[in-house]
């Protein structure tokens, strides 16, 4: 899944009784509602594909209406089972319908019984989406302590501030506009999953419509009560984690012998002398001027540590770009360039009424303690939300969720974003969960080791005893790249 992702040019590329129930406005206009058949990409078929109108703000039910999209995977077999699994996009601010391609492949076996349904968040894909430019190539040449961030949020926000109330654009309506689409399309209940943000979003939901949710699947757990945006500490213990495992490797610790001081002088030495180059960008393949700095270097290995593929090249990358070649990094940053949208306006809509208000003084100053990334994260995103426009949210909105709906819990060891602590908060107040970590796992582990299978046993039987977890144990650590011809591999 997509994830939150300071500063500047990686931040494209990153969470009481029911108040639903208080503001139930589905839709009784069939004006409201259009279907027709569609394409997504990468999904061969024809799908069904439609538009729910709802208000922008369900205290004013009268007033300005927004589009809700969606799009519906059919089950492969004419049998099916009656309810869907809903996709709850990571981010904040993924548009579910973008990831329909991998979706696919990761839940092949659910969709044999089961319709697929992804809706687009309010604020993202064709959800009225409140999307800016994150790249802004000129701050590309800018040193770290040169770049505005601020400006970059009002840039975004005059784009939206007078036609739209950004405030109504949070977790709880996302949930409404979800229930009002379940119900138009007349399913009586929904499995979810929900991945990284996803699985705050399905917290939510189990708080707002617990009657409507059969069971969860949450991967790489944010729970409500946690605070989204500072991730130093983190990524810094997973960065540890990355140094012990190359120190325990023959092949890696005879390659990189002083792994984590090469890093800390690399640092050191941008911090007083970034580097100037001059690289193709890698959608266009036009040339890019780009200041390799410090915030930039640790940006990169921040978001490389997500995933167990690009976590193996880190090693690598580190000693290439202490030595002077650049492009294992500069590929690397491509990449993490290139991958799905993220809708900024949608991510500060949440982030900075949700989560920002909670990060106290001694929590930023805690997260930014470590010699991997500092306070960089939690920095960006304070200064983006100090322009943002905010409103107070209920305190019960962040006590831990309470719920007894059949819950699977997934957390990978190595995950940068959301620790495996997360997860075990989440489980203490759902009393009918299971919590499973995969040793080897890193961000949202479904795409990455066998917990897509055991997801899909569990929405089939709901029977948490009954899941043979071994396999997340079995799973092989992926080898550490050692040179440009892909040694070690």
């Amino acid at each position: 899944m997509k994830h939150i992702i300071a500063p500047l040019a990686l931040l494209a590329t990153t969470l009481a009784s029911s108040v639903y129930a208080q503001t139930d406005t589905a839709p009784q206009s069939v004006t409201d509602f259009e279907t027709e058949q569609c394409y997504l990409k990468g999904i061969s078929e024809q799908v069904q594909c439609g538009t729910l109108q709802v208000p922008e703000n369900y205290e004013q039910p009268d007033g300005q209406k927004i589009g809700i999209h969606f799009a519906v995977l059919p089950a492969i077999s004419e049998n099916k089972r009656p309810d869907p699994l809903l996709i709850l996009a990571g981010g904040p601010g993924q548009a579910a319908t973008d990831l329909a391609q991998m979706v696919d492949r990761i839940f092949t076996s659910v969709r044999q019984q089961r319709d697929i349904l992804l809706i687009d968040q309010r604020g993202t894909g064709k959800s009225n989406p409140l999307q800016c430019d994150m790249t802004h190539v000129e701050e590309l040449v800018k040193a770290d302590d040169d770049i505005d961030l601020a400006q970059v949020a009002r840039d975004c926000l005059a784009q939206y501030e007078d036609q739209h109330d950004l405030t109504q654009y949070h977790s709880v309506n996302a949930i409404r506009d979800f229930e009002a689409v379940r119900k138009a399309l007349g399913y009586q209940q929904v499995n979810l999953y929900g991945g990284s943000y996803g699985s705050r979003a399905g917290l939510v939901y189990l708080r707002e419509a617990p009657e409507s949710v059969r069971a969860a699947v949450l991967d790489a757990l944010a729970p409500v009560q946690v605070v989204v945006g500072p991730f130093g500490r983190h990524g810094a213990a997973s960065f540890d984690k990355l140094l012990a495992n190359c120190a325990a490797s023959p092949a890696c610790s005879e390659a990189f012998p002083r792994l984590d001081e090469t890093y800390q002088q690399l640092m050191a030495t941008l911090e007083q002398n970034p580097v100037p180059l001059t690289v193709r960008d890698p959608l266009t393949n036009e040339p890019v001027d780009i200041l390799v700095t410090a915030g930039r270097l640790s940006s990169v290995m921040r978001v490389g540590l997500y995933h167990p593929t690009t976590r193996q090249m880190l090693p690598f990358v580190i000693q290439r770009t202490a030595e002077g070649d650049y492009m294992p990094l500069m590929g690397l940053f491509g990449s993490t360039m290139a991958q799905s949208e993220l809708y900024m306006g949608l991510m500060l809509s949440v982030l900075c009424s949700e989560d920002l208000p909670r990060a106290t003084p001694e929590l930023l100053a805690a997260d930014g303690d470590n010699t991997f990334i500092g306070s960089r994260t939690g920095d960006a995103f304070v200064e983006m939300c100090s322009v943002w426009p905010t409103a107070e949210r209920p305190a019960s909105w962040f006590e831990p969720v309470v719920s007894d709906t059949p819950t699977l819990l997934l957390s990978g060891e190595l995950d940068p974003v959301t620790p495996v602590a997360w997860g075990n908060e989440a489980a203490a107040t759902l009393s009918n969960s299971r919590h499973l970590v995969a040793p080897r796992g890193a961000h949202t582990i479904v795409g990455h080791t066998c917990a897509n299978k055991l997801a899909a046993q569990f929405i089939k039987d709901l029977d948490l005893d009954a899941l043979d977890a071994s396999c997340l144990d079995q799973q092989q650590a992926q080898p550490f790249i050692l040179n440009s011809n892909g040694k070690g591999l």
